[in-house]
């Protein structure tokens, strides 16, 4: 089994002309991009002697004869996304399922899972696939602008389609969407863990008054107690993290957002990943007892509201050994072992199968961006280093 390098390429290419801007791509769930891209890349299983299915969720699939692997990602992009998140996964997967099939190999299917970047929830297509989430409860997301996950997919009707049952294990592979391999010159990752992910939502709530007249030993400024528990929460988390480790306030709104009055409330969320769950769990104590904290010290009302958790995902040994051995293979001298700090479909995969990813470098470790680029060299090493372990699994 030999893939193909100039018709990966070819392929690649064509797949970043459905939604194309400039450098990137705008190709969300279910858009017409997305829909034409499906349709295409269903119409390439079938031309590579596949047999192409959609199912309920959006989910494309290229079938070969009998029970083996299964390759994917996503071919979703994020409202202003890079040419390569998502699908270079997907067209490595459709080369080496051709490759293999043009050898005679063994039977290796593909896949492009939907709404991997969340237009309406997050992984949603892999989460119904894994039968983590009912397609019921898929139906009633609803993105930005009120459009339910339900009435998008009618615009793309599925249904059937394999199950995880219908398949052995689970590859990926994908960009690394940070600096680490290329500031490092290395050209593939091999994946050992997905972080894990908590976050929660608070809700600051002092005194809104008149900012020229409200002495400011008398203040309860939500604001000025926000940058008091920022400060706060780098301190705690000190001692508790590793250089892997990250955490965000991403999300800051501030009532009622005026010049000339004491902001009166501030609500933002925060976010923190690691690989251990025990960390994960030791960060979340520190983070509310911060906000305890604040509150105590300065009158103003602390509340926790939505929180989610999402545990780290180990992958599976086998796969690990076999993508270390297709890296040397691809890359020898220039791979390493590495986590992801990015959540993937191959974390609700995992659920069902035994699942390994590869990275390739991403160009100043920038993604989620339409200047998002890989070289062509460390695409075809990720292709080869996927061909490799694939026919290792098989």
């Amino acid at each position: 089994m030999q893939p193909n390098p100039e018709r990966f390429l070819a392929d690649l290419h064509a797949l970043r002309a459905f939604g194309a801007q400039g450098k990137g791509v705008v190709r969300p769930a279910f858009s017409e991009a997305d829909i034409a891209s499906r349709r295409w890349l269903a119409a390439q299983a079938e031309a590579a002697g596949l047999t192409a299915q959609v199912d309920a969720a959006g989910n494309v699939f290229g079938l070969a004869e009998g029970k083996g692997l299964l390759l994917g990602s996503h071919s979703d992009t994020q409202p202003e996304g890079g040419w390569l998140d998502g699908a270079l996964g997907v067209i490595a997967a459709l080369e080496v399922a051709r490759a293999s099939r043009e050898a005679g190999g063994p039977p290796i299917s593909m896949v492009s899972f939907q709404d991997e970047e969340g237009r309406f929830g997050a992984l949603t297509g892999s989460e119904v696939w894994s039968g983590h989430l009912p397609l019921h409860e898929a139906d009633q997301l609803a993105d930005a602008g009120g459009t339910t996950f339900a009435a998008a997919r009618a615009a793309l009707p599925g249904e059937g389609g394999p199950g995880p049952g219908a398949f052995t294990r689970y590859l990926e592979l994908h960009i690394e969407q940070g600096p680490v391999l290329d500031t490092a010159e290395e050209q593939v990752g091999v994946v050992t863990a997905i972080v894990g992910a908590r976050q929660f939502t608070a809700t600051l709530t002092g005194q809104q008054n008149h900012a020229g007249t409200t002495p400011m030993a008398l203040r309860q400024d939500a604001v000025r107690g926000f940058v008091d528990f920022a400060g706060r929460l780098d301190k705690a988390f000190a001692p508790l993290v590793t250089p892997h480790t990250v955490w965000t306030i991403g999300a800051l709104d501030v009532h009622p957002n005026a010049a000339s009055i004491v902001p009166g409330r501030v609500r933002f969320s925060v976010q923190w990943r690691d690989a251990s769950a025990e960390r994960l769990a030791d960060m979340e104590e520190a983070a509310r007892e911060c906000l305890a904290v604040v509150a105590a010290e300065t009158g103003i009302r602390a509340e926790v509201g939505e929180a989610w958790a999402l545990a780290p995902t180990a992958m599976d040994p086998a796969c690990v050994a076999a993508c270390a051995d297709g890296a040397t293979a691809a890359a020898a001298g220039k791979w390493r072992r590495m986590p992801s700090g990015a959540l993937h479909d191959a974390t609700n995969v995992a659920r069902v199968l035994p699942t390994g990813m590869l990275f390739v470098p991403s160009i100043g470790g920038v993604s989620h961006n339409f200047e998002e680029e890989t070289r062509e060299a460390d695409l075809v090493a990720g292709l080869m280093a996927l061909g490799a372990a694939a026919a290792q699994l098989s």
